[in-house]
Parts: structure tokens; sequence; C-alpha cells
């Protein structure tokens, strides 16, 4: 029995025979327009998990997927032609919809972190597309929020508003929704007019209301001028808002205290040996770099068994994977199982999370 490891990955591949001396993985990535530089940082990624795989020799073949169906099939018919063993990337859903007929053809599954569309495996049980991802799905964040709020607000005096945007009401009006069917009332509902120098006219209605926590389906630019006026009219008011407060700081400050319900922060990964070999490279830990990492460990680890191409769907949808973003498990649709988005507050500095 010859066990093959991966360093640093915390895999443990036990195979009937030896690993084959090199494995070729296809690179699906936007190499130009407005979505180069994330498609810069997945390749980064991608690039560096693959030069620091132990056990056999990983191979790229980095195809321009762009952001459209042209871009997507002429990728897929690239790694058929290269005879890749899987695919890892593509970050727009217009591309992988397009890819992912051709790789199916040629029984080459996909493993991406960027892809949040429902649709892309809800549909898996008609299409049968060998599509795996570990971004998670567009319902999540809201789910998260739903099921997070719920339960810290049951006894809470809150509001919820959104700025009208149509991610914003789907936020706040799911969160509604939820809250009545749990038996909770806010004590005031509104949408507010985004991108304004002040809220006080909104801030005054919320005060009058007895509002002291609210939900705000908006921005972080919006979110951080109604914590200002907050304190400026003396109400103490705890705000909560969605990923959207990751975006970068405004002119105004974040209140202290304010809630999010997002993604971790990958740039502070626990696998130190990743963020070294990162570091070393001097590429720094943001975007999709580490989500590309990740993709290229869970390719690899499924390649390395006997009968890898015949056997990749069971190996992968039984197994946990110890990844860059941390442990990582598919379920049978191809959807990473658990939800991802976290609970954090704004120290003044940064979110840390609320455990």
């Amino acid at each position: 029995m010859i066990t093959a490891i991966l360093l640093g990955t915390g895999f443990s591949i036990a195979a009937g025979a030896a690993a084959a001396a090199e494995m070729s993985i296809g690179l699906a990535v936007p190499l130009s327009g407005k979505d180069a530089m994330l498609g810069e940082q997945l390749q980064a990624g991608v690039e560096t998990a693959a030069a620091n795989h132990a056990g056999a020799t990983v191979t790229l073949e980095t195809a321009d997927s762009g952001c459209t169906a042209d871009g997507g099939a002429k990728a897929a018919r690239q790694f058929v032609d290269a005879r890749v063993g899987a695919v890892v990337g593509f970050l727009c859903t217009e591309a992988i919809e397009a890819a992912l007929p051709i790789l199916k053809e040629a029984n080459i599954p996909v493993i991406t972190p960027g892809v949040r569309a429902n649709s892309l495996t809800d549909k898996r049980y008609k299409t049968g597309w060998p599509v795996y991802r570990l971004a998670p799905r567009d319902d999540e964040e809201s789910k998260a929020v739903v099921a997070i709020l719920t339960k810290r607000w049951a006894d809470k005096l809150f509001a919820i508003i959104d700025d009208g945007t149509i991610y914003g009401r789907e936020l706040s009006e799911n969160f509604r929704l939820a809250a009545e069917q749990a038996g909770l009332k806010p004590v005031f509902t509104d949408n507010y007019r985004p991108q304004m120098d002040n809220q006080i006219g909104l801030v005054g209605r919320l005060k009058k209301a007895g509002a002291e926590y609210v939900f705000a389906g908006g921005d972080r630019t919006d979110i951080a001028v109604i914590g200002r006026d907050a304190a400026k009219l003396g109400l103490k008011l705890i705000i909560a808002g969605g990923e959207a407060l990751r975006a970068e700081p405004g002119d105004v400050p974040l209140a202290r205290g304010t809630l999010m319900i997002g993604l971790p922060d990958w740039s502070v990964s626990d696998d130190r040996t990743a963020l070294f070999q990162l570091a070393a490279d001097d590429i720094a830990p943001e975007g999709y770099v580490l989500p590309g990492y990740a993709a290229l460990q869970i390719a690899a680890s499924a390649l390395a068994q006997q009968d890898a191409q015949k056997n990749f769907r069971k190996r992968i949808e039984t197994t946990s994977f110890d990844t860059a973003i941390g442990p990582i498990r598919f379920d049978d649709k191809g959807d990473i199982t658990g939800n991802p988005y976290r609970l954090y507050e704004w120290d003044g500095n940064s979110f840390v999370e609320v455990r």
C-alpha cells in the first residue's frame, strides 16, 4: 500500500498503486477585460498550489474563459484537446454554463470557486453537469441573515430597512417574512434613498418607532452614514448588514459595533503553509487567491488515486477535504455543505467574528 501525502494541506491519500508521475489540470480564468484582476487572483492561487504540490507533478493547462459563453466554450474545447483530468476556475455563469456540456461529454469535472448562481447546481439532476463549487449559492447569504438574526433578535425591538436595490430589497424582505413566520414583528419597516449625504430623517423615524436594532439591506457607505446620524441624534442603534459591508471604506467610518453577516476573510487563513508559500512569491492572499488554492488542492487530491477519472465523483462527494480555506465537503448536487456565512462585529478597525 502506497500513501501519497500533500504537504501542508492535511490530505493523506491511500492508493492501491503509485500515483501517476504527472497530472494535468485545466485552469479557466478571465485574462482580459473588467474581470482580469479577479482572474489574476485566481490564477495566482492555483499556480502556487500546483507548484507546491508534493507527489505527482501538476501541469496546468490555462485558458482564457473570459466572462462570455464563447470564451467558456472555447476554453472547454482547449481542455478536451489537452486531455486534462479536471478543471478548476470559472468566475462567471455565462462562461461555465457554455463549457459544462462540452466537459461533461469528455467526462472532465469542474471545481469553481466563483460562480454562485443557484441554477448551476439546481439543474444537476437534469443536466448531469460534473460541477462542484466552493462559492456559496446566491441564496446562502439571505438564509444566514434569517438564521442568525431571528435567533439573536427574538426579544429585541428591531427594524428592517433597505435601499430599494434588488440586492437590498431581497435581503430585507426575506428577513421580514421569516421573522413574521417566527412570530416576530419589526417595529418599523421602510426604504431609503441611497448615496445621500445624511439620513437624519430616516434615523428620526427609527428613533420615534423605538427601534434599538436595525437590519439594513444596503451598502457600506449608506450604513456608515446611518450609524453616524444615529449617534448625532443620541440613538443607541445596533445596525446589521450583509456582506456588502466588506467593501472598501468610504469617507464616513462604520460605527463601532456594526454587525455583518458575511463570508470569512480568507487572508487570515489558518493554513500557515499556504500563506507562507504565497508570501514567498510576494502574493497577497486576497480575493480569489486562497479559494483558487483550495480548488487546486481538491482537484489534485481527487485525481491522486487509482482510476481517478472513473471514481472522481464518488471520491469528491464522500470526502472531507482539508484546504487552505478550511474543511470542505460537497453534497450530491455539487454544493458545499453547511452555510459559510458568519456573524461579525466591527471593532473600529476590522470585522471580528462573533462566536
